[in-house]
């Protein structure tokens, strides 16, 4: 095989929240070698403004692609998506996957009609869930809630910490207290980090809810931009941070998992 096969596919989050992703992604493209990398200077995103991530974004995407060459990127997170994508297509010269809130989805799984949505304070205020909301669920409701507490509750829970359930059902009374929440049979979690805590959630919510995440659209647009390339495992797969911090080795476990056996700083 060329060398061509072995160009990564490029996965981008704030933290490990992309790591929903990836497992997504392992499962249709098991054989796609990948960098990952966790932007844990910055984290989190979601109390940043937007001029702050969009700046921030393109910058160290155009950075990593000069330096790590990928086939593609994926920018494994709904903040940084919603805010940066179109900076970061106008910066980079590969195939862009980004991430939306899957609202789409909802509106057709919804019984009740109404729909909650978690994400970070930065990505429910903005225009391109307006969009998204207008175009695929008019005839819903939408409830939004903003909840930054579940991105570190997250980052704790894979780095082995027990994490205080309280966040979740903070999570879940924030949505239900808004009118017709108590109605709400499908929540849309618009944030990557918050599938690794689905456990955790689904308790808070009780059985009646159901969840929905876009990691397995996202994983086919990856299959459907790469149709017919060769990919080549040469070393094993990396997991890239942008500050060195004490706690990464806590992380090791987690990572593994995820079929990332090396670990660098940026």
């Amino acid at each position: 095989m060329s060398g061509a096969a072995s160009k990564p596919i490029l996965m981008f989050d704030s933290g490990v929240g992309g790591l929903s992703v990836l497992a997504a992604l392992r499962a249709v493209l098991p054989a796609a070698p990948v960098i990952y990398v966790a932007d844990n200077a910055g984290l989190p995103y979601g109390g940043k403004s937007e001029a702050e991530i969009a700046a921030r974004v393109s910058g160290l995407l155009g950075r990593m692609t000069e330096r790590l060459r990928p086939r593609l990127v994926c920018i494994a997170c709904n903040t940084a998506s919603t805010i940066a994508l179109a900076a970061v297509r106008d910066v980079l010269e590969v195939p862009i996957v980004g991430t939306v809130p899957a609202i789409k989805p909802a509106a057709a799984m919804t019984r009740t009609g109404v729909i909650g949505l978690l994400g970070t304070e930065a990505t429910i205020r903005q225009g391109y869930v307006d969009r998204l909301e207008a175009q695929f669920a008019a005839d819903k409701i939408l409830l939004r809630h903003g909840v930054p507490d579940l991105v570190t509750m997250a980052e704790a829970h894979l780095r082995g910490r027990p994490v205080d359930p309280a966040a979740a059902m903070r999570a879940a009374d924030g949505l239900r207290a808004m009118p017709g929440g108590e109605r709400i049979d499908t929540v849309v979690l618009a944030c990557t980090h918050f599938p690794l805590i689905a456990d955790q959630l689904g308790m808070a919510f009780g059985p009646g809810v159901r969840f929905i995440d876009g990691a397995a659209g996202i994983a086919q647009r990856i299959v459907s931009l790469t149709q017919g390339q060769a990919f080549e495992r040469t070393e094993p797969d990396l997991a890239l941070f942008t500050r060195d911090e004490p706690d990464l080795t806590d992380l090791a476990p987690a990572l593994a998992a995820a079929g990332l056996h090396r670990t660098a700083v940026f």
